[in-house]
């Protein structure tokens, strides 16, 4: 299941803190900048929804500036697709490796550094392909359960609408 885990603030002077965002067995770090309204990865010519999923690594994402709505999609995990709210200052989010997962930034963009966890067997074109739903079936059936037919996947999803997919997770389980 994914997490959201807390750092700690270790110091404070005037008009400053410091804050310890250390995660244990990181082995990589990516910083990943979205101008404006991104979604990542972009939907297909058709609009169907498209995800990365890290067969080996583990994602550790902290939102320096600016916030993201995550999609996750784990068939392993009780209620198999979450909506999460990624904010700037905030808690870390943890992916587990297997986890589809897709992210949308806020009007003004954002910037997220992950401190990842590879296995050995990670390389950079196993861990960031890009897999789409319309092209496997079980995804493609879960997704169709939390989107209206004539929704367009929201590339630019108010945060009521956020709220409003979120809440049909609870009919996903098995």
């Amino acid at each position: 299941m994914y997490e959201l885990i807390s750092y700690e603030r270790f110091r404070d002077t005037p008009s400053v803190r410091f804050f310890d965002v250390t995660v244990p067995e990181s082995n990589i770090r990516d910083l990943v900048f979205h101008e404006g309204p991104a979604v990542s990865p972009n939907n297909d010519e058709q609009g169907s929804w498209q995800f990365y999923l890290h067969p080996n690594q583990e994602d550790n994402l902290l939102a320096l500036t600016g916030g993201r709505t995550f999609f996750l999609v784990n068939f392993a995990w009780e209620q198999p697709f979450h909506v999460v709210r990624l904010e700037a200052g905030k808690e870390i989010l943890r992916l587990p490796p297997g986890t589809f997962h897709r992210s949308v930034s806020d009007p003004d963009g954002s910037l997220v550094l992950n401190q990842g966890v590879r296995t050995a067997q990670a390389s950079i074109s196993s861990e960031f392909r890009v897999y789409n739903s319309a092209e496997i079936p079980r995804l493609q059936r879960l997704l169709a359960q939390v989107q209206q037919p004539e929704e367009t996947p929201p590339a630019i999803a108010p945060r009521a609408e956020v709220a409003e997919l979120h809440s049909h997770s609870q009919y996903l389980a098995a």
